[in-house]
């Protein structure tokens, strides 16, 4: 999970903490693949120590991979996320030691977030796949070709689970696969091994941060020992920036928006389930080579530098005549709570504080004014000083009245240009009865030859259901005018010039709900 939205933020606001990794890929000669020798130093020109693997931030994504083909069984996915090890290990190239954590038996907040995401997952399935065979029987009505429906055998992934077999088959498997890596393989020689799997309670992500808080506890711990943490989780930056480790970096898989998705019911790209139009398949390629490749790229992975993060962090939260010493560690575990606020892994964020609306800023800028008041830092070891944090919850008190009215005129305003942006479409559009497409109407010398007919069942199909559209609208509004015992001509409001009833998001008067919502003194009240 993690939290939406503060990974874009951080991103743009602090672009220097992302760069982009540098992966040196396996080579062939005369058909046989030359692995790459991970003893080597790493290109990306740093060395790392210790390299921590949150393993369910890398088996689901196995599950339902972009870039090729799902998993049909078990043994396929098993395969996968060596592969994908494999190829972390490649980047990261670590030379002492290789955590690998499976979330085990979850709290009590999380499991009730997985229980409710996994009914919401199932139900949203089976709404798709009945919305897949309405769309299909109407393009086949229309005089559409859709290819026919193929079962396909796919890996189930709520077996991703503590206390599943499949849990006990891969902690079986990751054994083997460590033993065959630490004998075969020349960069595992020197690296200790850590395996936690789902028998060990805990999520994996926190039973990693307790074992570098327990190396930072021994005598012998060198502080300048350099982490490196993979996983997707936006809450896994404020876990490293709470370990006060001076070298730590995550390593995640860069993320492309607005990826093109084949159809799901005829498989071309370029338009969704409900544009579906049943057309022939274009040909991909002088033979038709390409038929069934999707155009996608490997994923590639990012590492976000937290050593930078903290020196961007130092500079804005650096103040000035404080009645206290100074100290950034402090101050970096109240941006971190403070964080909290906008939402984490088990607690919804407060309704008058989004990242999108620079919430955090809000907050260090309430923090940065509020601190003289305070006498001291929110946090101590763990501890969270509750008067104080009131003080910080007075203020954005006082800040959320223009928050939400900011929040409401805002919505007022997209509401209004979406109203003109239907009207300006409205008028655009030619008379009703004016056919269009390949049989709208031509100037003359328009063109030299006619157009030839493409499909000509479906556009006959969709002009007589347009008519019947015209037709049950016509009654209608007949009916409304008898009903009234008014005319077309007698100025009613409800029925514009041409006598259609209007709709009822045409009207300017729309009444809105009240909003009763409000924080008080950190007390939500309704």
């Amino acid at each position: 999970m993690g939290v939406p939205a503060f990974f874009r933020w951080l991103s743009r606001k602090y672009p220097s903490i992302i760069v982009h990794c540098l992966e040196e890929k396996a080579k062939e000669y005369n058909g046989f693949k030359i692995p790459v020798d991970t003893s080597k130093p790493n290109p990306n020109e740093v060395e790392f120590d210790n390299l921590y693997l949150d393993m369910n931030g890398i088996i689901h994504p196995c599950t339902h991979p972009e870039d090729k083909p799902a998993p049909k069984n078990e043994d396929e996915m098993m395969v996968a996320i060596f592969e994908y090890i494999d190829r972390l290990f490649n980047i990261v190239r670590p030379r002492r030691v290789l955590y690998m954590a499976i979330d085990g038996v979850a709290p009590r907040a999380k499991m009730n977030q997985q229980r409710s995401r996994r009914f919401r997952a199932s139900k949203e399935g089976a709404e798709l796949t009945e919305e897949k065979s309405k769309m299909r029987e109407e393009v086949i009505q229309r005089g559409g070709y859709l290819p026919p429906e193929e079962i396909k055998e796919r890996f189930d992934s709520n077996c991703i689970t503590p206390g599943t077999e499949f849990m006990d088959n891969l902690a079986k498997c990751l054994r083997y696969y460590i033993a065959d890596r630490l004998t075969n393989d020349p960069g595992w020689h020197n690296i200790t091994v850590f395996l936690s799997d789902a028998s060990v309670p805990g999520e994996g992500e926190h039973k990693i941060m307790d074992f570098i808080r327990r190396q930072r506890g021994r005598p012998n711990h060198d502080p300048n020992t350099h982490h490196c943490l993979c996983g997707a989780d936006a809450d896994l930056i404020m876990l490293g920036l709470a370990t006060h480790e001076a070298n730590f970096t995550i390593i995640r898989e860069e993320f492309k928006p607005n990826k093109p998705r084949p159809c799901a019911l005829c498989g071309q790209m370029g338009h969704e389930i409900k544009d579906c139009q049943g057309l022939a398949r274009e040909k991909q390629g002088e033979h038709d080579e390409f038929a069934d490749t999707v155009p996608v790229s490997e994923q590639e992975f990012i590492f976000i530098r937290l050593a930078v993060l903290r020196e961007y962090l130092e500079k804005e939260l650096t103040m000035a005549s404080l009645p206290f010493p100074f100290d950034f560690e402090r101050s970096v575990d109240d941006w971190v709570f403070m964080c909290f606020f906008v939402g984490n892994d088990f607690l919804p964020h407060l309704p008058s504080l989004e990242i999108r609306e620079g919430a955090i800023d809000r907050l260090v800028g309430i923090y940065k004014d509020v601190v003289h008041k305070t006498g001291g830092y929110l946090t101590e070891n763990g501890f969270v000083n509750l008067e104080r944090v009131e003080l910080i919850m007075q203020a954005v008190g006082v800040a959320e009245d223009n928050i939400f009215k900011k929040r409401k005129d805002d919505d007022e305003s997209f509401k209004r240009r979406m109203k003109e942006k239907k009207k300006r479409m409205k008028a655009e559009q030619g008379p009703s009865f004016v056919p269009g497409g390949q049989f709208a109407p031509q100037a003359l010398g328009g063109r030299d030859r006619p157009m030839a007919v493409q499909n000509a069942r479906q556009t006959a199909y969709e002009m007589r259901m347009k008519g019947n559209q015209r037709n049950q609208e016509a009654a209608q509004s007949l009916r409304a005018m008898m009903r009234n015992g008014k005319s077309s001509a007698g100025g009613s409001d409800d029925v514009d010039s041409r006598g259609v009833k209007r709709k009822a998001e045409d009207s300017d008067s729309e009444p809105e709900p009240e909003d009763n919502v409000m924080l008080t003194n950190g007390t939500l009240l309704l």
